[in-house]
């Protein structure tokens, strides 16, 4: 690393940078919390295990696509993680780098979501218009959805029982375990991109190719509209209660409370930015009130919405913020930037 990108901040103490060659496409933990995995242009998967936190010479780098690596996901197995790739390949990891091929799609691969609990274990994937639904394995495709345009985004609900399809005019609600081939359609104007769930299953939103979030009220379909980016919206996280949806977009952190009624008639909270640069990725903690920020300048932070207390992760000069995620036990944070930079920080060190 040079001078200009050495590390400060909390990662400093508690993680280690590393650069790779190519932008990170994405990054996510496996469902075991043991690794965290980050996906390049160049198609290679960089793997971090928790002991090696502070050790980036120990980090694995496994060439898995031909071509950009366009998505990551924890896996249904706890220590694997799923990738998806313009070469049309939907992969499997394993901890020993071994590469598992489940599928293969003339299309590119742009969306991969997984969905575990005591009784359900699915794999949904992403390829243009179609949405395939495959088994805990991974090996058998149990249905394919099919949507008038282009998948935008994927997401399961918090039970796993239905599955929300973002595209052109609107999201399309399948049942996961249903027989009927039939979609609730949420109807809107435009074209609908990423899209996130609200934990408690009550809404669904997502971010449109305007400068605009849409969303619905799953129980009557309400439609809730919010406005006022000066960009596009390109990252959106429910903190774990559903209190709040916190999303990229502006110099800030912006903030839509989902309590009562929703965020309709409530002006948005805006938490500390970084000294005018976009808000670029936002990852709230899987259990406590606190939310990572990404920015264009590289700058990552962790903010408390109660407090607007700002805890600075990195303040290097390494790229935009491009990945940015929590493990499922929230002990890891994770990020990745434009200029291939890879970053994971301990929160559960003792320094």
């Amino acid at each position: 690393m040079s001078a200009q990108t050495a590390p400060t901040g909390l990662i400093e103490t508690r993680g280690a940078h590393h650069k790779v060659e190519g932008e990170i496409t994405a990054c996510a933990a496996t469902r075991d919390s043991s690794r965290f995995a980050f996906t390049t242009v160049m198609g290679d998967v960089v793997v971090a295990h928790r002991a090696d936190v502070r050790a980036p010479e120990q980090w694995s780098v496994t060439a898995v696509h031909d071509g950009p690596a366009l998505s990551l996901s924890a896996d249904t197995l706890p220590d694997c993680v799923l990738t998806g790739g313009d070469d049309g390949r939907l992969c499997r990891l394993d901890p020993s780098g071994e590469i598992e091929e489940l599928g293969k799609s003339r299309r590119w691969v742009e969306h991969v979501a997984s969905y575990v609990d005591g009784k359900t274990a699915l794999i949904a994937a992403a390829s243009g218009k179609n949405v395939e639904l495959r088994d805990a394995t991974g090996r058998t495709v149990l249905r394919t959805l099919e949507h008038p345009t282009t998948a935008g985004g994927i997401v399961f609900d918090p039970k796993g029982k239905r599955i929300a399809v973002s595209h052109y005019n609107g999201v399309s609600v399948w049942f996961t375990q249903s027989k009927d081939g039939s979609p609730r359609l949420l109807e809107w104007k435009g074209s609908h991109l990423s899209i996130a769930m609200h934990p408690a299953g009550e809404a669904v939103v997502t971010a449109m190719q305007e400068n605009d979030l849409h969303g619905w009220r799953l129980s009557d379909g309400h439609n809730m509209r919010m406005s006022g980016y000066p960009t596009k919206v390109r990252s959106m996280s429910f903190s774990h209660n559903g209190k709040w949806l916190a999303t990229g977009g502006a110099d800030v952190v912006v903030m839509w409370s989902f309590s009562g009624n929703g965020p309709m008639g409530k002006p948005p909270v805006e938490l500390a930015g970084a000294g005018g640069a976009l808000c670029t990725r936002v990852a709230f903690h899987p259990t406590q009130d606190v939310v990572a920020a990404g920015f264009a300048n590289g700058t990552v932070l962790l903010l408390e919405p109660s407090t607007h207390r700002v805890l600075p992760v990195s303040t290097s000069a390494i790229g935009a913020i491009t990945a940015l995620a929590y493990s499922p036990d929230g002990c890891l944070l994770g990020y990745g930037t434009e200029d291939g930079v890879i970053g994971v920080v301990d929160l559960a060190s003792g320094g």
